[in-house]
């Protein structure tokens, strides 16, 4: 692999799988496993291809279980949902363990933003033509969650030029 390959998935491969992962817990309210597995998988092929020393790898591994283990314990508590654990990790993978802090200050602040926004349109009633929505019908309703997924990609988005720079 070269250095084409790295930069090709840096720019473009991993902020659309954080792009897709947004827009489908904001569809669905859920982010697949393929998603979550395609990122760690692009993650893998960007540290060969980049020519990333093992021991930066391993860092970069450690960021991630780092963020998945307080993760899954928010998500057993009930805080977050499971997709939204292993994207956040995923994402960290990316990053690495220099931007562990910052990617979780940005994905706060992006996510109390987004739960304050959703919660006042939720006080509302729906346009009518939004109705024939199903995603917005089921993000209206307030027994439903928060698609923090959206949050995530949007804070990795925002510090990747940080990490990659």
């Amino acid at each position: 692999m070269s250095g084409t390959a790295a930069y090709l998935l840096s720019c473009f491969g991993f902020p659309f799988l954080m792009a897709y992962a947004a827009a489908s817990d904001l569809l669905t309210m859920r982010i697949s496993n393929r998603v979550t597995s395609l990122v760690l998988f692009a993650f893998v092929l960007y540290a060969l291809a980049a020519g990333m020393m093992l021991s930066e790898f391993a860092l970069h591994i450690a960021a991630g279980c780092l963020v998945l283990v307080a993760s899954f314990v928010m998500f057993a508590r009930g805080w977050v949902g499971g997709g939204d654990a292993k994207l956040a990790a995923g994402a960290t993978l990316w990053l690495g363990i220099e931007y562990v802090a910052e990617y979780l200050i940005v994905a706060s602040v992006f996510g109390g933003v987004l739960t304050l926004v959703i919660l006042f349109a939720r006080a509302y009633p729906l346009p009518m033509a939004t109705l024939r929505l199903p995603f917005a019908v089921n993000l209206h309703d307030s027994r439903t969650g928060i698609p923090y997924g959206i949050a995530l990609a949007a804070a990795a988005l925002t510090v990747l030029p940080h990490a990659m720079g």
